[in-house]
Parts: structure tokens; sequence; C-alpha cells
């Protein structure tokens, strides 16, 4: 049986992107971006984007808000591998960190994704039940 999901404290895909913030946040602090403050900005924010409206949208206590908000956690995501990319090409992070960091995104965006056709389908169902009553 699997647990009642009661915050969004309790969803792995709040951890799983939040565990990607923190990797930024880390990595931030490190080597030649450390400086680059408009950078370090623009990276934080979107990384702490993708975990903010994750936690936003559960918070609304419904399935369309919800949803709403995992559109947005998943476009900062993409926004977010994008800089990566820019900062790998500017030679500001090492390809390795870029791979990493790019994997982990792919997944949790899929992760995203999966997430909203499931609630999709979850408001779709309850809909025909409602309207064969």
């Amino acid at each position: 049986m699997s647990k009642k999901i009661e915050q969004f404290e309790d969803l792995q895909l709040w951890k799983n992107a939040s565990a990607v913030a923190v990797e930024i946040y880390k990595l931030s602090e490190i080597g030649k971006l450390k400086n680059d403050f408009g950078m370090k900005d623009q990276i934080r924010r979107s990384a702490a984007s993708i975990s903010n409206n994750i936690a936003e949208g559960f918070e609304y206590n419904n399935n369309l808000n919800f949803i709403r908000f995992l559109h947005y956690a998943k476009g900062s995501a993409g926004e977010l591998r994008n800089q990566l990319f820019l900062l790998k090409e500017t030679e500001l992070i090492s390809s390795e960190t870029y791979h990493t960091l790019y994997e982990n995104l792919l997944d949790l965006s899929k992760q995203i994704s999966g997430f909203i056709k499931y609630l999709k389908e979850f408001e779709q169902q309850k809909k025909q039940s409602i309207t064969k009553n």
C-alpha cells in the first residue's frame, strides 16, 4: 500500500527537483561561475523555480491548477538545460558536469510529464464517472 501524499514534501518529484536545485546552488559557488553574478543568479532562479512551482501548484489543492504549475516547472527545467548548455560552451562548467546535470534534468522533465499525464487521466476519469451518475 502506498503512502498518502498529504504535503508537497511527500512527493518524490519535489524531492528530485529540490536535489537538482541544491546541486545548482553548490555548482554556482565554485570555479569561474562563482564570480559571474548574472548567470549565477539566473541558474539559481531557474533551478529553484522547478521545485517552487511543484510546491505552489500542490498547495492549491486542485489538480487543474497543479497541472498548470507542473507545466511551469517543466518549462523551468528546459530553461535550466539551456543555461547549462551555454555555461558548457563558454567553459564556465565542464562537459562532465553539464552531461550529468543535463541527464538529471531530462529525467526530471520526463517525471513531470508523466505526473501531468497521470493527473489529466485522473481528472478525465473523474469527469466520466460524474457524467455516468
